[in-house]
């Protein structure tokens, strides 16, 4: 009888050890993430790799609630000139159509794991307009992080997927 109560009291000991150590979304997200894939869906279907198959890009979550993103194709066009204040109309349009960065600060909801960003500057201005913008968290492990960017100002539904970024 005694065993079984040594059991019993052992098992909730542990179990109680393993709750107190899981961390909430917020503090599980903390932290520098590199881009491992982005997708985009229209409402027709039709998909897209909008950054291509082999997208480069960070995201990085601080504790206090802000965090800052840059995503971009593989390649990006030089400049001819050496001067981004001298860049071509088609040299600017490929820069402005191959990349995005933007930061501001975050909120998550722990329950239904959507996460509120709220931009305060973008190198795409029409998106730093929009408040309160939502971000669906899919997947959240310690080396693994998917979010869903339900409603782009362009229609569509982007899906991304980031792995935590190695120590410098």
């Amino acid at each position: 009888m005694n065993k079984a109560f040594v059991a019993i009291g052992l098992g909730l000991a542990l179990s109680g050890v393993a709750f107190a150590q899981q961390k909430s979304a917020k503090e599980e997200i903390a932290g520098a993430w590199t881009l491992v894939s982005v997708t985009s869906e229209m409402d027709d279907g039709n998909k897209g790799e909008p950054f291509g198959p082999s997208p480069k890009g960070v995201i990085i979550f601080s504790n206090d609630g802000h965090f800052s993103l840059f995503q971009s194709r593989a390649e990006i066009p030089k400049i001819a000139a050496n001067d981004r204040a001298k860049a071509t109309p088609e040299e600017a349009q490929s820069i402005v159509a191959s990349s995005i960065a933007y930061y501001g600060s975050y909120s998550i909801d722990e329950k239904t794991k959507v996460m509120l960003v709220n931009l305060a500057a973008s190198t795409y201005a029409n998106v730093a307009a929009i408040p309160n913008q939502k971000r669906t968290i899919t997947l959240l492990t310690s080396d693994e992080l998917k979010f869903d960017n339900p409603r782009t100002p362009n229609g569509m539904t982007l899906r991304t997927t980031w792995k935590r970024a190695a120590a410098p």
